[in-house]
């Protein structure tokens, strides 16, 4: 049995309240390129990977234009980023008291490193991770390269790292690098579809980390929970 002692975040859909100006985002781009505009529900579904992979992943007989793509997309998003996006209830209070019972805090992120930075600083958050890393830096998820660089720069274990998601792509990540996975629902992905990928344990609101954590520090192999 191990206790866990660096937690690992996806950020948009997990930390931050991002989803929705994510489809936006995406929808806007994909019409503004000539595109045909995807469905909310399948916009939700590329969360997670990096810009050209969820290009790829939505319009993989549209080579030629996941170059536009992705650059529209960052303008779109960048356009409507009018106020910093909100980080969901008890999210600045959680991590405040994780850091003051000494667990090491990370981030990985789908996001790129200047969209990661310029939202930390909206929020006053550059100082409160230990490590992040970010898709322009590291294969996309569900490759365990971030996880795999995050462990090194921090000096921690897979063995007592829980990686914290909303997408089938970071609970992937996690079992690749041989992590546990918590699933959380209030994001991109149902709980329905979360499960499917097998986590630790799948929670629906943000505020109940904090309980679920102090319940379940003390882990057991990579699926199995020991109550404390």
């Amino acid at each position: 049995m191990s206790a866990i002692d660096t937690l690992i975040f996806d950020w948009d859909g997990t930390l931050a309240d991002s989803v929705g100006h994510i489809v936006r985002a995406m929808q806007g781009a994909s019409e503004a390129v000539g595109l045909s505009v995807p469905s909310a529900h399948a916009v939700r579904g590329i969360i997670g990977l990096a810009l050209p992979e969820a290009a790829a992943t939505l319009f993989p007989r549209d080579r030629q234009l996941w170059v536009a793509l992705v650059d529209a997309y960052r303008d779109f998003y960048l356009s409507g980023e009018q106020a910093p996006v909100a980080l969901f209830p008890g999210v600045r209070e959680a991590l405040d008291s994780w850091r003051a019972q000494g667990f090491r805090l990370a981030v990985a992120t789908g996001k790129g490193r200047n969209g990661l930075v310029r939202i930390l600083e909206q929020h006053d958050m550059l100082d409160y991770f230990d490590a992040t890393r970010c898709a322009d830096e590291a294969v996309s998820k569900p490759d365990p390269a971030m996880l795999y660089q995050l462990l090194d720069e921090l000096g921690a274990s897979s063995s007592t790292a829980l990686m914290v998601g909303d997408s089938g792509f970071d609970i992937q990540m996690a079992h690749n690098a041989g992590m546990c996975a918590l699933a959380v629902s209030y994001g991109a992905q149902s709980r329905e579809q979360l499960l499917a990928f097998g986590p630790m344990d799948c929670i629906d609101v943000f505020a109940e980390m904090p309980v679920w954590l102090q319940a379940n520090r003390v882990v057991a192999g990579h699926n199995m929970i020991e109550r404390v």
